[in-house]
């Protein structure tokens, strides 16, 4: 029999910008004007995943990984605030300049859901989201790298990667 367990992180990449693909989502609504400040106080840790390294991490699994064996594919811990500040950083834009409230994002959450059943447009956050927000996911893939010779790359490589295609859709402009 064999396992693999897949730590369901924050995965990001270039792909489809969907509700899923968090970071991506989060890029347009910050580039946009739509998120003018970080989520919540910027402390609370992510745990990111490039969408390619966790499709390498499976690869690598069924060719070494140990039967009934867990493996956490995960990537670079970091949070929110982090990951505005490389995007600024990559960009050369400002960084946003003040911190939102997690239960001011939840009553704009809920507003967005009802607002969705009304237009049917999906809302950009639900409560259990913010809900997800207010953990900590930060988790270690050292056992994935040691066994399975897993590389993720690092959150500043990821962005470099996901900001330049999202300028290229038109999604974003910097």
């Amino acid at each position: 029999m064999f396992l693999l367990a897949v730590y369901p992180g924050v995965i990001y990449g270039p792909g489809k910008v969907t509700a899923g693909n968090v970071v991506a989502r989060m890029m347009v609504e910050r580039f946009n004007g739509r998120l003018p400040g970080y989520i919540g106080y910027g402390n609370d840790m992510f745990s990111f995943s490039h969408v390619d390294d966790v499709v390498d991490g499976h690869i690598s699994a069924l060719d070494k990984g140990q039967s009934g064996q867990r493996y956490l594919l995960t990537g670079e811990n970091a949070s929110f605030k982090q990951v505005f500040d490389i995007a600024a950083a990559i960009t050369n834009t400002k960084t946003p300049r003040f911190n939102i409230p997690l239960f001011v994002i939840e009553i704009y959450g809920w507003l967005s859901v009802l607002f969705c059943r009304i237009t049917g447009n999906l809302p950009l956050i639900r409560p259990p989201v913010v809900s997800c927000l207010r953990h900590q996911w930060a988790y270690s893939c050292e056992k994935a790298k040691r066994e399975l010779n897993y590389k993720p790359r690092s959150l500043t490589e990821g962005l470099e990667e996901v900001l330049p295609w999202l300028k290229n859709l038109g999604a974003i402009k910097y």
